[in-house]
């Protein structure tokens, strides 16, 4: 099976990781070896450790933040570089997240061979998400006013990233109704990527 790229993206609270885990292992009975890099359990391990940028981020992360572009690019490129093998499809779990992202995942994308990446929009609704996080219990998910923010970054940062990947040619996007259960998105996606 030739190597593929997946990008998925949706609100924080949209059901993203679970996704990506169902589509993994649709690719992998096909044949395909799949690395899931999902950036926001990237980040969850860097704040664990004792650094001074470490310390800085989880600060941010705790009042529900976004985290600078150049840790966004860092996160995801370090596990590229360290991680990746040639053959390996990848589904990239949470990012990019804003315009200066996508240029620098486009050089990714494309020095490392991929082509006709797909980006697979997890749609759904504010409410729909706040509700979500509030009731999956994460650390970072307690507080209503640093869900609040996160939430709207998604409207102000996030969505021209996904207008961005409609209008360009060199992406597929494949939007998904989102507000369903986990098995009717997942069907949703399978059917939809089949047709691709």
């Amino acid at each position: 099976m030739e190597k593929s790229f997946y990008i998925i993206i949706g609100r924080s609270g949209s059901g993203k990781g679970t996704q990506a885990d169902l589509l993994k292992a649709v690719l992998e009975q096909k044949g395909a070896t799949v690395k899931h890099i999902t950036t926001g359990g990237g980040f969850r391990t860097f704040i664990e450790s004792d650094n001074y940028v470490a310390k800085c981020s989880d600060t941010l992360n705790k009042k529900g933040g976004l985290q600078p572009e150049f840790l966004a690019v860092w996160n995801w490129s370090n596990i590229f570089i360290n991680s990746l093998k040639e053959n390996d499809t990848v589904i990239l779990d949470g990012a990019p997240r804003r315009m200066y992202e996508v240029l620098a995942l486009y050089s990714a994308i494309s020095f490392l061979g991929y082509k006709n990446p797909i980006v697979i929009y997890v749609n759904v609704s504010e409410g729909w998400a706040r509700e979500k996080l509030l009731g999956r219990g994460r650390d970072d998910d307690k507080n209503i006013e640093d869900i609040n923010r996160r939430l709207s970054w998604f409207e102000s940062d996030v969505l021209p990233v996904v207008d961005t990947y409609m209008r360009d040619p060199l992406y597929k996007v494949v939007h998904i109704n989102g507000e369903q259960s986990i098995d009717a998105v997942h069907q949703e996606i399978v059917l939809k990527l089949s047709t691709t």
